[in-house]
């Protein structure tokens, strides 16, 4: 579904991203570990072009869309859901909800409600606004923001930062189902244990380059991994 090739990215004079090269396959949950600085969100970033790439490509569904305008990217089904979620704190859940599907003029009733079965939370707290919702629950409103679009594609940036363990557990079990129910996952998390145990494919980046590649189970269960990021 989506293949990124020889990807190149500078920051000024810092070149971020080193040429790396992966693929996501359709309906799979592909997750991308490494420390601080290593480059992985500047790698989802370029995808939706947030930043332009120095040089490489993107192919998205078999069409190249490097560079190309984010607002287009969104249009053929790339969502991206950033680090620190940024929702709207003075408008309600149901506000930030309708923005995410700002591109969209048909009815939005159904969608809604796919969310809220997902997050009862957030139909339970509809007329809230954003602001006063627990860290938790704004990251479910994020999600559920970016999955009004109607996303073949859905790309989460640090899904579960700062959030209590129980609650990265629902976090990473509605992960799973909402690639059950068909959308593509790109994933990066510092909960580099629970990003491996969901993917189906892991990549390892440092400090701009893919070291390592390999089933989730696979990164799992090799001792480098396990040393640099499992804590093991």
């Amino acid at each position: 579904m989506l293949k990124v090739e020889n990807l190149k990215v500078n920051y000024g004079g810092i070149e971020a991203v080193k040429g790396i090269s992966f693929e996501v396959p359709e309906k799979s949950i592909v997750t991308l570990i490494g420390a601080n600085g290593a480059g992985k969100s500047t790698t989802l970033r370029s995808i939706v072009s947030l930043v332009k790439p120095t040089s490489g490509t993107i192919t998205f569904m078999g069409e190249n869309i490097t560079g190309k305008d984010t607002n287009e990217i969104v249009g053929k089904g790339i969502t991206l859901v950033p680090e620190g979620r940024k929702i709207f704190p003075d408008l309600t859940v149901l506000e930030n909800l309708k923005i995410g599907a700002y591109r969209r003029k048909d009815d939005l009733t159904d969608d809604i409600n796919w969310v809220y079965d997902l997050f009862p939370r957030l139909k339970e707290r509809y007329w809230q606004p954003g602001g006063t919702l627990s860290g938790g629950e704004q990251q479910m409103l994020a999600v559920g923001r970016a999955l009004m679009s109607r996303p073949k594609l859905i790309m989460m940036d640090e899904p579960s930062l700062g959030l209590a363990p129980l609650i990265v557990q629902d976090i990473f079990s509605i992960i799973r189902e909402i690639n059950r129910q068909g959308v593509t996952i790109l994933l990066i998390e510092q909960n580099a244990n629970m990003a491996l145990r969901t993917a189906d494919i892991g990549y390892v980046m440092e400090t701009g380059r893919i070291t390592m590649t390999g089933s989730g189970r696979q990164l799992l269960e090799d001792e480098q991994v396990r040393s640099a990021y499992l804590g093991k």
